[in-house]
C-alpha cells in the first residue's frame, strides 16, 4: 500500500511542477511491498489510481504561478507507505515550491543529480522495470507520504513559480503530464487553464502537444488558453508557445521557432516553426477591409430535401454577416445559371433584401454545369484590388458543358488573377475530390468536405464566420542575412490569406547558420503591409526538448504533400521512396503510409525480427486492405473513399499536432472503409489494420520506435536491409552494471530505454540489443 501511494504521488507532482523545457514527472514509489495484483504493462510499484487532476497557471511577464490539485485513489485494502519523487530538470529555474498533502504543507527533500540517479537505479535493478530512466540526469525532490489509507482518497496541491524562458519574440510554457505508466487507472478528470496578463497585446498562442481554446480579454493584453479531458492516459507534456508583437508596419505579429538536431552533422539541413498572428483587439481599431464576395450554389436535383434547405439557411448567415463597404452577388446553377444582380453589388439593407428573398425561391432540379458557373462567377472581378472571394457549393460530378478536370482548371487559371479565391464545399459522396482540391490548391484557397450525417448550415456559417474580415492578403515570405541563411520546403507551400482570429502556422526547413531577418509581406485593402524579425540559426550546443516537435510537424505536412502529388497528379517511384523514407523516421503511420513501409521492407529484405510493421506484414488479410486503401489513394476521385481521403489529407496538410493528424486521418480513413457495405471478415480486418497502424510506434524524444513482437525497434534500424547491417548489435542485459554504464555515456538514451527490457536501438555509432 505504501508503494502504491507513493508511486501515485509522484507521478502527480511530476505533473504538476515540470513546465519546464525538459521533460520530468512527480510520481509516488509504494516502499512496502505489493498491495494489489500486478496489472499488464503497469509498474508494480504504481497501483494508485488519479481521479481528479486540476492544473491553473498565472503567467505576470515572463514569471509563471502554476498551482495544482490532485486527488489519488488507494484500491487496496491496507494502509500504504509511499515516497514522493518529483524530478527537477537541470535548466528549471523553479521557486517556492510548496507541498501540501491533506491540508498540510510539507518541505520535500532536494537532492542533486548523482544521488537521484542512485535512487532511480536502484529501483530499475530491484523492480526490472526501466519506466524511471527518463528522469536519470535531473535533480529530484523527495518527500515521504504515510498513511495512505485503503479505498480513499488523498488531496495532493503544489505550487511553484518559475521564470519563462524567452527566444525571439516567443515565450514557452510546459507541464508535464506524462503520467501514462504512472496512473493504474485512466484519468478520470484532467483539465489546464492557463491565464497570462501581460503589458501589451500579444500575437500567437499555440499549442504543439494539446488542442486547446483561446479566449482573449482587455484589448488582447489577456488571454485563456485551456484544456479538458477525461478518462485518458496522457502521455504527452502539456505546451504553450505565445508571441508578444514585434515592431512593423503590418497587423501579424511574428514567431519563428528554428530547430537543429546537436546529435546530428553539422551541415544538417534545420527545420523551423513559424507563427503569425494578428494581435488580438487589434481589429478593433479600423473598419475591416473590404471584401468582394460571389456565392455560387449548386441547384441541381440532387441537391433537393435537407441540403437545400440546409444551403439556403446557410447562404441567409452569410448575407446578414457581410461587412459594410463589401459587395456581393449570388448565382445558382443547374443545366442553366442565374445570377441575382449579374454584377458585384454594394452592401445595404435592400440589397440584402433582394438577396434573401432569391435565396428563399431556390428550388432543386436539372443537371450540373459547374464550368459555366464558375466561369460567370470569376468575370465579376474585374481590375479591384480587393480580396475576391468565390464561394462555391455543390453536391455533385459536372455533366453539362466543359466536364473535365483540366477544361475547368483551365478555365479557372485564365480567368483568376491575383487576390482570387474559390473555396469549395462538396457535398456528400458524389463529389469529385480531385477537382475541388484542384481549384483551392489553384487559388490559395481551401475545400471543405460535409458528410450526409453533417450539416452544411453549421460548416458553412462557422467558415465564413472565419473569413468576415482579411487582415493580410498575397503573402509572402523573405530571409536575408547571416551566413547563407535560406528556406526550403516550405508546409504550405503556398501561403494562405490570413484573416482576423486566425494564425498562420507554417512549417519549413533551413539552411546556413547566424542571425538573419525574417519578413512577412502581404496586403491590406490593397495597401503593401511588412512586419520583420530578427532570428538566430545557429546550432544549439545541447539538445532542447521544447523544439523537438518541429521536425515531426514538418515532416507530417510533407508526406501530406507528397501524398497530394501522387493522389492528384500520378504516382512516381521518387515520391513514393520519399515517404517511405519520412514516415518510417518520424513515426508517421497512415492508412497511406503503412502500405508503403512493408513494400519497401520487402523490397529490401529488411529481416522480418526488425521489420517495422510486423504485425501488419504478417496479417494477410489487414495487409490486402492497407494495398487497397492505396489504391483507392491514388485512383478513386469520387465517392465516400474518395472524400475520406480528401478529408484526412486536409488534416494532414493543414496540422499543428503530428498525433492529432495521425489519429484523426486514421479514423477518417478507415471509418469510411469499416462503414461501407462488406462482408463480416472484410470489416474485421480493416479494424485490424487500423489497430496496427495506431499502435506500431512510439515517437520518443525526437526518435521513433517500432514494436515487433516483445521488441521496441529503433528507426534508424528498422530502416536497413540485410545487406546494410554489417555488424551484430552489442548485446546488453537490462539493469546490469553496462546497462548503466550505457546511460551514463549517453544520456539523452534515458527516455528510450524507458520503453522496455527488451530493446534494439541505435546510440553513437553503434547499434545495442538489451534483453
Amino acid at each position: 500500500m505504501k508503494r502504491v501511494f507513493s508511486a501515485l504521488l509522484l507521478a502527480l507532482l511530476a505533473l504538476a511542477v515540470l513546465p519546464s523545457l525538459v521533460r520530468a514527472d512527480g510520481f509516488i514509489i509504494v516502499t512496502d511491498g505489493s498491495v494489489l495484483p500486478p496489472r499488464p504493462g503497469h509498474p508494480v510499484y504504481a497501483p494508485l489510481e488519479v481521479s481528479r487532476h486540476q492544473v491553473k497557471v498565472e503567467i505576470e511577464g515572463q514569471v509563471a504561478t502554476t498551482s495544482v490539485d490532485q486527488e489519488f485513489y488507494n484500491p487496496a485494502s491496507r494502509v500504504v507507505e509511499g515516497t514522493y519523487f518529483f524530478p527537477v530538470p537541470r535548466d528549471a529555474q523553479i521557486a517556492k515550491f510548496q507541498l501540501e498533502i491533506d491540508g498540510k504543507w510539507t518541505d520535500p527533500e532536494l537532492l542533486d543529480a548523482a544521488k537521484a540517479r542512485a535512487i532511480y537505479e536502484d529501483i530499475v535493478r530491484r523492480q526490472k522495470d526501466p519506466a524511471l530512466l527518463e528522469y536519470a540526469n535531473n535533480r529530484l525532490y523527495k518527500a515521504r507520504i504515510f498513511p495512505i489509507e485503503p479505498r480513499s482518497h488523498k488531496r495532493v496541491r503544489i505550487s511553484y513559480r518559475e521564470v519563462l524562458p524567452q527566444d525571439f519574440g516567443a515565450l514557452a510554457y510546459r507541464y508535464p503530464l506524462n503520467t501514462e505508466k504512472f496512473s493504474a487507472a485512466p484519468l478520470k478528470n484532467l483539465s489546464i487553464e492557463v491565464e497570462a496578463k501581460l503589458d501589451r497585446a500579444y500575437g500567437s498562442v499555440y499549442s504543439p502537444s494539446h488542442a486547446v481554446k483561446v479566449t482573449s480579454e482587455a484589448g488582447g493584453k489577456r488571454f485563456r488558453a485551456s484544456f479538458e479531458a477525461s478518462n485518458l492516459r496522457p502521455d504527452t507534456d502539456f505546451e504553450l508557445l505565445f508571441a508578444a508583437p514585434v515592431k512593423g508596419t503590418g497587423e501579424a505579429p511574428l514567431s519563428l521557432l528554428a530547430y537543429r538536431d546537436p546529435l546530428g552533422a553539422a551541415d544538417d539541413d534545420g527545420y523551423f516553426v513559424l507563427f503569425a498572428a494578428p494581435p488580438v483587439g487589434a481589429g478593433g481599431k479600423a473598419q475591416p477591409a473590404p471584401k468582394d464576395v460571389v456565392f455560387v450554389l449548386d441547384t441541381s436535383g440532387s441537391m433537393n430535401g435537407p441540403k437545400i434547405e440546409q444551403a439556403r439557411k446557410a447562404l441567409s448567415f452569410c448575407v446578414n454577416n457581410l461587412n459594410a463597404g463589401d459587395r456581393f452577388d449570388l448565382i445558382r446553377f443547374s443545366s442553366e445559371n442565374e445570377a441575382l444582380f449579374g454584377k458585384l453589388e454594394e452592401n445595404s439593407a435592400d440589397s440584402r433584401k433582394r438577396a434573401l428573398s432569391f435565396i428563399d425561391g431556390l428550388k432543386a432540379m436539372g443537371g450540373t454545369a459547374i464550368h459555366d458557373a464558375l466561369q460567370r462567377a470569376l468575370e465579376m472581378k474585374g481590375d479591384s484590388a480587393r480580396p475576391f472571394v468565390v464561394i462555391f457549393l455543390t453536391d455533385g460530378l459536372a455533366n453539362i458543358g466543359p466536364s473535365k478536370n483540366d477544361e475547368i482548371l483551365g478555365m479557372l487559371r485564365k480567368r483568376s488573377g491575383a487576390g482570387t479565391r474559390v473555396f469549395s464545399f462538396g457535398i456528400g459522396h458524389d463529389v469529385n475530390t480531385h477537382l475541388l482540391d484542384q481549384i483551392a490548391e489553384q487559388t490559395r484557397a481551401a475545400s471543405t468536405y460535409v458528410l450526409p450525417t453533417e450539416d452544411l448550415e453549421v460548416k458553412l456559417s462557422n467558415f465564413f464566420a472565419k473569413i468576415t474580415e482579411p487582415v493580410l492578403t498575397e503573402l509572402k515570405l523573405d530571409v536575408t542575412g547571416g551566413d547563407g541563411v535560406r528556406f526550403t520546403s516550405l508546409h504550405p507551400q503556398t501561403l494562405p490569406d490570413l484573416f482576423a482570429g486566425d494564425q498562420l502556422v507554417l512549417t519549413g526547413r533551413f539552411r546556413g547558420k547566424g542571425e538573419a531577418q525574417v519578413t512577412l509581406r502581404g496586403k491590406r485593402a490593397g495597401q503593401e503591409q511588412e512586419v520583420a524579425l530578427k532570428v538566430s540559426f545557429d546550432a544549439p550546443r545541447e539538445r532542447d526538448a521544447s523544439r523537438e516537435f518541429i521536425p515531426r510537424l514538418w515532416a507530417t505536412r510533407r508526406v501530406a504533400f507528397l501524398l497530394d502529388e501522387i493522389r492528384l497528379r500520378g504516382d512516381h517511384k521518387e515520391l513514393r521512396e520519399e515517404v517511405t523514407v519520412l514516415a518510417r523516421k518520424f513515426g508517421l503511420v497512415t492508412p497511406y503510409t503503412a502500405y508503403l513501409i512493408l513494400e519497401d521492407e520487402a523490397r529490401r529484405d529488411v529481416p522480418p525480427e526488425r521489420r517495422a510493421l510486423s504485425q501488419l506484414g504478417k496479417d494477410a488479410a489487414a495487409r490486402r486492405v492497407a494495398e487497397s486503401t492505396f489504391k483507392e489513394l491514388r485512383e478513386e476521385q469520387t465517392g465516400a473513399n474518395a472524400v475520406a481521403g480528401a478529408r484526412g489529407q486536409a488534416l494532414a496538410r493543414s496540422a499543428d499536432r503530428a498525433s492529432d493528424a495521425l489519429i484523426a486521418q486514421n479514423s477518417t480513413v478507415y471509418g469510411a472503409k469499416a462503414a461501407a457495405p462488406m462482408a463480416a471478415p472484410v470489416v474485421e480486418a480493416v479494424k485490424r489494420a487500423e489497430s496496427y497502424t495506431a499502435n506500431a510506434s512510439r515517437f520518443v524524444n525526437g526518435r521513433a520506435f517500432y514494436q515487433n513482437g516483445s521488441q521496441w525497434i529503433d528507426a534508424t534500424i528498422a530502416a536497413r536491409g540485410k545487406s546494410e547491417t554489417k555488424n551484430p548489435p552489442q548485446r546488453i542485459a537490462a539493469g546490469s552494471d553496462e546497462y548503466f554504464a550505457l546511460l551514463r555515456k549517453h544520456p539523452e538514451a534515458g527516455q528510450w530505454l524507458a520503453l522496455g527490457n527488451s530493446l534494439l536501438i541505435h546510440l553513437g555509432g553503434v547499434d545495442y540489443e538489451i534483453h
